[in-house]
């Protein structure tokens, strides 16, 4: 008798486990519109909200990637990278079609680790993901991470194949200025003083202002004994500086890429 009572006290709260269980599991948009859309975005991403409401979402969709995602991006821009790194981890561990490539991104130009960038990139490259993050192509962000640990010759060659690439591809599109900036800047460190400052003039034809190939293109000036040129150059690229004609991606307001010209760079050279 007493075994039927308790099977009789327990079965309304087996029924409910059962009901509860045959819900259909809450769909991805639903959760995005309530939390994230009438939630963390109705926020700054630097305000606590945004991390609860993103944490109400996990709560009832933990496998959800982008949501992973969405948590760690604010933490980067705080440059807490490895607070945030454990969050992006979780979201490449269930979407590395999607997110690997951005947390390669990530490592080069926000954690500044070349070598787990190069290590992502090469890994998206292989499953062939994408053909690019953040406006660039892989092989972009590849020679900025060989040229960050000085290795010349693997910068270079990852340039030339991004120009090639976009050569191929889209050969009616101007290579970006940026490729050329950096192509001067790897043969400045090599001492290639003429080959520098025409990839630099190549830079300026395509973004006349911009105020970092302006500043190494004086750099090479002085190493070529025109110091007249040098000083011209470093005068025209300070006042574009200091009007904000510097390196336009648009994570550069978090983020300095490599090589960025900073106000006090100038001190030595303008007095």
């Amino acid at each position: 008798m007493k075994t039927i009572i308790v099977s009789l006290l327990l079965l309304p709260l087996l029924l409910a486990s059962y009901i509860a269980s045959a819900q259909p599991p809450p769909d991805k948009d639903s959760v995005e519109r309530r939390f994230l859309s009438n939630g963390a975005y109705r926020h700054h991403y630097f305000a606590r909200e945004w991390q609860i409401y993103l944490d109400s979402a996990l709560a009832v969709l933990p496998d959800e990637a982008s949501f992973w995602q969405q948590k760690a991006m604010p933490l980067f821009k705080q440059r807490k990278y490895e607070a945030g790194m454990v969050y992006l981890d979780k979201a490449v561990a269930l979407d590395a079609a999607e997110y690997l490539d951005y947390r390669a991104f990530i490592k080069c130009i926000f954690q500044k680790n070349y070598q787990g960038a190069i290590a992502d990139f090469n890994l998206a490259k292989k499953a062939g993901y994408h053909q690019g993050v953040m406006d660039h192509r892989y092989d972009f962000y590849l020679a900025l991470s060989y040229l960050q640990l000085n290795d010349y010759v693997a910068a270079k060659a990852a340039l030339l194949e991004t120009i090639r690439s976009v050569e191929e591809n889209t050969p009616s599109a101007p290579v970006h200025f940026l490729y050329y900036f950096y192509l001067g800047i790897i043969s400045y460190e090599t001492a290639d003083y003429n080959t520098a400052l025409d990839f630099f003039n190549k830079s300026l034809t395509q973004y006349p202002r911009f105020a970092d190939a302006g500043y190494y293109k004086g750099l090479c000036l002085i190493r070529l004994h025109q110091g007249t040129a040098a000083r011209e150059s470093f005068t025209s690229s300070r006042k574009n500086f200091k009007e904000g004609y510097s390196i336009p991606e648009d994570n550069a307001v978090y983020e300095p890429y490599p090589y960025q010209v900073k106000e006090w760079m100038y001190n030595y050279y303008i007095r």
